[in-house]
């Protein structure tokens, strides 16, 4: 009977390896350490005086230093006792409390189809390699040297590239024996009952093959060499080999970065892992076009105690670290938590080793935050609080917080450490005024003997606009129709996630609407949209929804509506979005043609600058006429 992968790794994560070995040998109380499961002992397979065999709880392995021997569970009780693999199993499972799989012929006969998979997956990579070496990768190689990946890195991380053609993978597939149906179910062909032929669903994007634990090819990821593409990144949709928030870019490397005590890091995306790789750092890890889900973290504490998180010092780093902080708290256990690092303003850890170096990201890596230490910076980004009510408000806040860790003792602990914050906090800012004639505005001269609490409190997310806040008051209706719409319709979201995640609001309440909502769809997949707004109200956020409708539903707009028929409210969507997107790039370049006029005033820039004046007043003119916002229009319209 063959074992799935799954019920022998249920079995091992329950049994810790030092329990099963502990009935067989005698621990070195001198060398051991029982609290992290990190024992060592005189080998059981060969004669020895001094202890050199080992066995490690995190890794769920053992092995002896002097004669070689090495294994997890089942190979110990196969060599030591000489019992078979299957009666391994049988007692191991017994004492983990895992119930024996019954045969299911089925189930075997889908391992043997996964396993042709593997190979398919294998072919597919050696098909990219040999794109990128070839004349039709040249852009893509362009691109690489540009990005400063060397060539041992793109060997090593199997960098390929696919050709812009709809059936040059198919085609290479099909000509070593792959069938149609193993094309479809590695996702490397799109098909459906509306797509008469299936075509390659990678073209022209440089790839990056996605391994499993064990380091077999279960999926890729591509990037776009076309501006003109809607998705930057793409990336292969859930099979059965491949199951996203059960994944990590580079995480087979990276477990043995744990194993080896050295940091582990989660960044954003598959360039920041090759650049921090590249430099030195091997346990650099990135999800995989989905924001850090629970999965993901109790996949990180199996390798390490206290992963360190890297966010972007952008505005959506800031909304990644916030709901970062949301997953971790109620999964936090003793000794299980995790570090906070935010890189300096429009930096990713691939730019920054670049323009800084190395010891510059090793230092932020080193200097990484607490988790109660990011909770409280970001609480008190806002500024700190002087009116009593103001510092009851905090007080509220940072309870509610520890309030959701679900181990009674590691919650204990925060809030206590959350009370002495706030009573060392408020006993400093007792102070005096005095005249700043400056800035014709008033100090407060700080007196405690902490110093001046304002240092506590990080600068990146200080100036945060999402945590600040010195934003329009309401939400815009055009911002409405998007959060009205993604509310009534969560299921919207699913494809979009990445770039609902950059998406820059201009009023506060619509960014902490999105950034809540982000949360919960990253977290709760399955949640309906009664859910999805329940939850939103339990979070505060009632008042802000109301508003919304109210406000949609005097203009009339319908498409957002949760009777709207989801292809209606797509298309609303998309069209709010596109307004939205071409509307804030407008902005920037604004901002930027006004520089440059202010440097160069001639003919040329000032006609730039009045072209763009003109683009915004069409989008504003489009919206109003088109989606019946009314603030141009003067009416209300029933349809896009």
């Amino acid at each position: 009977m063959r074992f799935s992968d799954h019920f022998l790794d249920e079995i091992r994560n329950r049994l810790p390896i030092t329990q099963v070995v502990g009935e067989h040998v005698v621990w070195d109380k001198r060398k051991s350490q029982p609290g992290k499961g990190d024992m060592w002992a005189c080998c059981p397979f060969h004669g020895e005086k001094s202890p050199s065999f080992h066995a490690d709880d995190r890794r769920g392995r053992y092995h002896c230093f002097g004669c070689g021997a090495s294994g997890d569970h089942f190979r110990f009780l196969t060599d030591k006792t000489g019992m078979s693999f299957p009666e391994a199993v049988e007692l191991l499972a017994g004492r983990a409390g895992v119930p024996m799989p019954a045969r299911d012929e089925k189930a075997e006969k889908r391992a043997e189809a996964r396993r042709s998979l593997y190979d398919v997956m294998e072919l597919a990579t050696a098909y990219f390699v040999e794109a990128l070496a070839h004349n039709v990768g040249a852009r893509a190689r362009g691109y690489l040297l540009e990005r400063g990946v060397s060539g041992a890195m793109q060997q090593r991380f199997k960098i390929g590239f696919a050709p812009d053609s709809r059936n040059g993978l198919k085609e290479f597939l099909a000509a070593n024996g792959v069938s149609a149906r193993e094309m479809i179910e590695t996702g490397l062909v799109v098909h459906g009952d509306d797509i008469p032929v299936p075509y390659d669903r990678f073209r022209n994007r440089l790839m990056f093959p996605i391994t499993d634990f064990r380091g077999r090819v279960i999926a890729f990821g591509g990037r776009a060499l076309s501006a003109d593409v809607a998705a930057k990144y793409l990336n292969s949709p859930e099979t059965e080999l491949f199951h996203k928030r059960q994944t990590l870019y580079n995480g087979q490397a990276a477990r043995q970065a744990g194993y080896d005590s050295k940091p582990l890091i989660v960044v954003e995306g598959y360039l920041d892992v090759i650049a921090a790789v590249a430099a030195g750092f091997e346990g650099a890890v990135a999800p995989l076009g989905t924001a850090l889900t629970e999965d993901h973290l109790n996949l990180l504490w199996r390798m390490t105690d206290i992963p360190v998180l890297c966010f972007d010092g952008d505005s959506a780093g800031m909304r990644a670290a916030e709901r970062s902080v949301d997953i971790a708290l109620p999964l936090l256990k003793p000794g299980k938590s995790v570090s906070i690092v935010t890189l300096p303003g429009g930096l990713d850890p691939d730019d920054l080793i670049k323009q800084q170096g190395r010891q510059a990201f090793a230092d932020l890596i080193g200097g990484g935050r607490s988790l109660a230490d990011a909770v409280w910076a970001m609480e008190t980004a806002g500024g700190i609080p002087e009116a009593p009510e103001q510092r009851a408000a905090l007080e509220a806040r940072l309870r509610e917080r520890a309030a959701r860790i679900s181990d009674v003792s590691v919650r204990r602990h925060y809030s206590q450490a959350f009370d002495e914050k706030i009573s060392s906090l408020f006993i400093s800012t007792r102070g005096q005024y005095r005249r700043d004639g400056r800035n014709n505005g008033y100090e407060q001269r700080r007196t405690g003997q902490r110093g001046n609490p304002k240092m506590l409190v990080s600068d990146t997310l200080r100036n945060s606009r999402l945590l600040k806040g010195g934003a329009t008051p309401g939400v815009i209706p055009r911002e409405a129709v998007i959060l009205m719409s993604l509310v009534n319709h969560p299921e919207l979201a699913q494809a979009r996630l990445e770039a609902l995640a950059e998406i820059e609001f201009q009023s506060l309440p619509a960014r902490q609407v999105l950034a809540a909502f982000l949360d919960l769809v990253t977290v709760h997949p399955d949640l309906g949209p009664n859910g999805i707004a329940e939850a939103l109200i339990a979070r505060g956020h009632g008042p802000v929804l109301d508003k919304m409708r109210g406000q949609l539903a005097r203009q009339g707009i319908w498409q957002a509506d949760a009777d709207t028929a989801q292809s209606d409210a797509e298309t609303g969507l998309k069209h709010s979005l596109a307004l939205h997107y071409k509307s804030v790039q407008l902005n920037r370049e604004l901002k930027a043609a006004e520089l440059a006029l202010g440097e160069d005033l001639s003919e040329n820039a000032f006609e730039r600058l009045r072209d763009i004046q003109n683009q915004i007043s069409s989008v504003d003119g489009t919206e109003a006429l088109i989606e019946g916002f009314g603030s141009l229009s003067g009416r209300a319209t029933r349809s896009l």
